[in-house]
């Protein structure tokens, strides 16, 4: 089962490369943040380079507004630092590459592969108190689009400052946005 939108992340300690350096990424250092847990298959691999150069396009906009990101496989931070080292598209990525060999933060979030030990296609959008705001799984051959990642997550940050209000399909920052009420039934 996926950790399902309003649910806790899970306590966890996993190894990261990250920017050069192997570094310790756990559930405290995500805690008071915005964060994306970006699960993929594996490195050295077809769509994942496409998505994790995708989402490294989209990252300085991402920091910009508050958000860490992770990128999360059942690789080792040795194979990370392996493929950043010789991939072009991955040597653009500035955000961790944690890696997960035992499973079990892909277990955790419900994206793990038991038949191939790998995770699937799995993000999810944290808030700053922990709390899981979007969950999205894809199959392995469909990869994913950061742009409408970073507006998913413009319209969290929204909802979680503005409470009462809610975001329409295809809501971006500036567009009208709706307060449930028993004016509304029946009337959008």
């Amino acid at each position: 089962m996926s950790i399902l939108a309003t649910t806790a992340v899970p306590t966890f300690t996993a190894q990261a490369y990250h920017q050069g350096k192997f570094t310790t990424v756990t559930d405290a250092t995500v805690k008071g943040k915005w964060a994306v847990f970006f699960f993929y298959p594996a490195d050295f691999t077809f769509v994942c380079p496409t998505e994790l150069g995708d989402l490294a396009e989209q990252h300085p906009e991402l920091q910009k507004m508050g958000v860490e990101v992770f990128g999360i496989s059942t690789d080792t931070h040795f194979v990370h630092k392996a493929w950043h080292d010789t991939s072009d598209t991955i040597k653009k990525v500035t955000y961790p590459l944690v890696g997960d060999p035992t499973g079990t933060l892909t277990r955790a979030f419900g994206v793990h592969d038991e038949a191939s030990g790998l995770a699937n296609r799995g993000t999810f959008v944290v808030t700053p108190e922990g709390k899981v705001v979007v969950a999205e799984l894809h199959a392995d051959g469909i990869g994913r689009n950061a742009s409408e990642l970073v507006r998913k997550i413009q319209a969290a940050q929204f909802v979680h400052s503005h409470p009462g209000e809610v975001c329409p399909a295809k809501w971006k920052p500036g567009a009208a946005t709706l307060k449930p009420g028993l004016d509304l039934v029946g009337k959008i």
